[in-house]
């Protein structure tokens, strides 16, 4: 036996190994969520169609659904361009930045709660007690993991270069950003996008101690009297950041190619 045909055959046990360790559970749970609760045997969808038809369950995942797009959103508009203008025009600083946003690593969940539950309860009465005021905190939360994502990208990139290239040609800041240097650092911004998503999908102290129905608080509640809907939510919330997870991978795979043939 050739010494690449057994390292071929040691990656593939290493990856069975993982799929095993990973797929395993999954089935198990969706096994736990088709069983027919009683002593007769068989399967049913019950558990899977009671997250449409459950109201309580059904807002709380269209809240955390919505949440998830509105903290993407408002996290892709404050850090990237202030990472962006901290490297070109003040590069001194992005210590600072980078401090500020690995903060809340070093920080507890339970004690950030603790110290904006005072806060939030002017936010609530300004702004209404919808469980999408949470936007603002999830922000806070994912920082540090879409800081790492974006600051990879861009220290990949020779932003100043393009950007005083930009700026020869008449391009305002805001062109810079979103025209010249965002298109090329797609790649973090869709991954720092997607720690977001995960993060929020299944966050529960901040949603929890805040008293807001999101989806991991709902399923908590489920749990209590149906595990096995519960399960089957539980399943759904983790095959939908898979899909994100694989549908990210052939962006960052579909946009290599095609900066690739652009430089051939």
């Amino acid at each position: 036996m050739t010494p690449s045909r057994s390292f071929r055959i040691a990656r593939a046990a290493v990856l069975l190994v993982f799929a095993a360790y990973f797929f395993v559970p999954l089935l198990a749970m969706f096994d736990f969520s088709t069983q027919v609760r009683g002593s007769a045997p068989g399967r049913t969808w019950d558990n899977w169609t009671f997250m449409f038809r459950d109201e309580d369950l059904r807002s709380s995942i269209v809240a955390s659904l919505l949440l998830a797009l509105f903290t993407v959103v408002l996290m892709v508009a404050l850090l990237v361009p202030t990472m962006v203008w901290v490297r070109l025009r003040v590069p001194r600083a992005k210590k600072l930045i980078e401090f500020l946003c690995l903060l809340p690593l070093t920080i507890p969940a339970l004690v950030i709660v603790v110290g904006i539950g005072n806060v939030y309860s002017w936010v609530t009465y300004l702004l209404g007690d919808s469980a999408l005021v949470l936007t603002f905190a999830y922000v806070v939360l994912v920082l540090p993991y879409s800081f790492r994502a974006v600051d990879a990208s861009l220290s990949g990139i020779d932003a100043t270069t393009l950007s005083e290239a930009a700026r020869s040609l008449g391009a305002g800041w805001f062109t810079v950003v979103v025209r010249v240097i965002m298109p090329n650092i797609t790649g973090g911004i869709l991954g720092a996008a997607f720690i977001s998503v995960a993060l929020v999908l299944g966050e529960y102290v901040f949603a929890s101690l805040l008293h807001f129905d999101t989806l991991p608080v709902a399923m908590a509640a489920l749990y209590k009297s149906n595990g096995p809907a519960a399960m089957a939510a539980a399943l759904a919330s983790m095959l939908l950041v898979s899909v994100l997870l694989v549908g990210l991978t052939f962006l960052s795979r579909d946009r290599h190619r095609r900066n690739q043939g652009a430089s051939s």
